[in-house]
This record gives structure tokens, C-alpha cells and sequence, in this order.
């Protein structure tokens, strides 16, 4: 086993998952902090469990079954009509929520440089398009060492605002009922189930691909618990960070910017770059998994299909806020995302029992 190569799916993971909704603190106001300490701390560790489950498991089956398509990989947890549905819905989501980095990148240059969002949005696209001409070994060597920096940095932003306000976390739980904020569901658990579901939807393809190169189950197994559990730490952290400064962020499109502002206008422009860079490593592999769905990778058709989506992309993310965007696309698919757990959890559960291989 690899520890290099361990670290490297792990930070993948990170990378992928740390897009424009969790850099820029949207994501995790919406799934965690506006339920309270239920949110943080329920969510947190609904999150934590579940998506080191779905992680490993992909991680595996992908190493074990070394699918010619990755997308395969719905019709083994689902069967072949229903996994038919969640392959294409699969892709059309992963393609909206590619749709949802441009807002976000938007929303960055708008709000913190005073530029055209049109610009910070079509300047993501066209990164993410020649990244993405490259194929998925360049992509991964990429993302793969930009992820734990992410974290590390989101996770230093979140624990600076719980020790500049420790007394925040207390108050901002008491007063969230006062206060106007978008939630992801009814209640913490619904949001931490749909939370899962939609990274699921994001993660199948891109982490069955990852499992077939990996050497071993243990090396796949590795990196893809470590990978969850980093991430969702991080998510509790940043909660806490953003629990503790709601009164200033809850109005925020970008409350991680709010955050840093308030410590220093040096910081605020470092963390820009972060929220950029996060954007960045989401959307890369967003879009190859849209184009890797219909073209072999490196191809001409696979290099023109993603042009055509990143221009298609860009012109549906700059159409909503970025709020609305995070809200409705995430929201909706992770609903959908939990029918594909309650299957995967069959699967593994009939496997085990009856002793079956991967």
C-alpha cells in the first residue's frame, strides 16, 4: 500500500467535494448551522458515518470490478432499469451542479472584487475546460495535492471565528429561530440525508474510477475513509465558526468572506484565492465525469463535448444568485441521492450476509 497514493485519493476526495457551496460557507449555513447545535453536531455526525460508507464503498467495488464504464457502477447497487435512470440523472445533476461552481465563482468576483460576475464565471469555465482536456491522471495529480490545503485553511478560518467570539456559538444558537435563513429541509436529519444523497450523486463515478486504479482493497479502503472523515470534520468546524458569527454571515452569499473581513482585509483577499482554488477542484472533475459518461477520455469528441458543456454551463450558472442555485439544485437531487443509499445499504447488507465478493 501506497501512503502517497492513499493521501493523494484522500485529498481527491476533499478536493471534489469542497466546491464553491462549502468554500464559500453557503453549503454548510444551509445543511448545518441553521438547524444549531442539531445541525452542526447531528448533521455532523450523520455525515461523517454515512459518507465514509459511501467513500469506501465506491473505493472498493470500483477496485474490485474495474468497470469499462464507471457509471456502471449504478446499474451493480440498482439493477439494470433503475440503474439506467440513476446513471442519466446522475450525470444531468453532476452537470448542474458543474452550472452551480460558475455561479459560485461569480458570486466571488462580485461580492469581493467588485467584478463583473460574468468574468469570475466564464474565467472558472475556461480553466476547468483546458483542465479537463487533459484527462483524468493530470486531473488527479492536480486536485489531489490542492485538497488538504483547502481544508486545512477552511478549517483554520472556522476555528478562528469560534475563538474570536467563543461566547457566539451559545447566542447564535438562541437567537437562529429570530433570524431569516435558508434551510436545506424541515428539520437536521432530513438535511443530513440530503446532504449525503447529493454528494453521492457526485461521487459514484468519479470515486469508481479513482478504486480502479488504486493497487489493493486496503489502499482504496484508506484513502477513501480518510478522505470522508477529513471532510466531514471540516464541515463541523466551519458550522461551529459560522454558528458563532450568524448575526454577521446569515445574510451573506459568501459568509466565509464576511469571516475573514472581519479579522482582515489581507485575509479576506488570501481567502478569495482559497474559495476560487476550492471552486476550481470541484468543477474539474464535475465536468470530466459528464464528459467521460459519453466519450473515452483524451479523445476529440471527449475535448469538444467538454467545451460545448462548459459554455452550456456557464451561461445556465450566471442565470440565478448563487443561493437560489446551492439551494435548489443540491436540495432537490440530494432527495433523490437517498434512494440510491437505502439501495447501496441493501447491497452491501445481502453481500455480507450471503458472503458474496465484490
Amino acid at each position: 500500500m501506497s501512503v502517497l497514493r492513499v493521501l493523494t485519493y484522500a485529498g481527491a476526495i476533499m478536493a471534489f467535494l469542497i466546491g464553491s457551496g462549502f468554500a464559500t460557507g453557503q453549503e454548510i449555513m444551509q445543511y448545518f448551522t441553521s438547524y444549531g447545535y442539531w445541525g452542526v453536531f447531528g448533521t455532523g455526525a450523520l455525515v461523517l458515518i454515512l459518507m465514509t460508507y459511501v467513500a469506501v464503498e465506491f473505493f472498493l467495488v470500483g477496485q474490485a470490478r474495474k468497470f469499462d464504464r464507471p457509471s456502471r457502477i449504478f446499474q451493480y447497487y440498482c439493477g439494470k432499469y433503475l440503474g439506467t435512470f440513476f446513471d442519466f440523472f446522475s450525470i444531468l445533476f453532476v452537470f448542474l451542479s458543474f452550472t452551480v461552481m460558475v455561479a459560485g465563482a461569480g458570486a466571488v468576483f462580485e461580492e469581493h472584487y467588485g467584478i463583473s460576475r460574468y468574468i469570475g464565471g466564464v474565467g472558472l469555465a475556461v480553466a476547468v475546460g483546458i483542465s479537463v482536456w487533459f484527462g483524468l491522471k493530470s486531473l488527479v495529480d492536480v486536485i489531489g495535492k490542492i485538497g488538504p490545503i483547502i481544508v486545512v485553511v477552511a478549517i483554520a478560518l472556522g476555528l478562528l471565528g469560534i475563538f474570536r467570539n467563543p461566547g457566539g456559538i451559545s447566542a447564535g444558537n438562541a437567537i437562529l429561530p429570530t433570524l431569516d435563513l435558508t434551510q436545506a429541509s424541515t428539520n437536521w436529519f432530513l438535511a443530513g440525508l440530503s446532504y449525503v444523497g447529493f454528494c453521492m450523486l457526485w461521487l459514484a463515478a468519479f470515486l469508481t474510477a479513482l478504486g480502479k486504479t488504486a493497487h489493493s482493497r486496503k489502499e482504496a479502503a484508506a484513502g477513501g475513509s480518510i478522505g470522508a472523515i477529513a471532510f466531514s470534520v471540516a464541515c463541523i468546524i466551519v458550522g461551529l465558526g459560522l454558528l458563532a458569527n450568524v448575526v454577521q454571515v446569515g445574510g451573506a452569499e459568501i459568509p466565509m468572506l464576511v469571516l475573514a473581513r472581519d479579522v482582515s482585509p489581507v485575509l479576506a483577499a488570501s481567502i478569495s484565492v482559497m474559495i476560487l482554488t476550492g471552486i476550481y477542484t470541484t468543477a474539474v472533475p464535475l465536468l470530466w465525469t459528464v464528459s467521460s459518461r459519453f466519450f473515452l477520455d483524451r479523445t476529440l469528441r471527449f475535448k469538444v463535448l467538454t467545451i460545448v458543456l462548459a459554455v452550456v454551463g456557464t451561461v445556465i450558472g450566471l442565470l440565478l444568485p448563487f443561493s437560489q442555485m446551492v439551494n435548489i439544485v443540491y436540495v432537490i437531487n440530494g432527495y433523490v441521492g437517498i434512494l440510491l443509499l437505502v439501495l447501496m445499504l441493501v447491497k452491501t447488507g445481502t453481500r455480507v450476509v450471503r458472503r458474496q465478493p465484490l
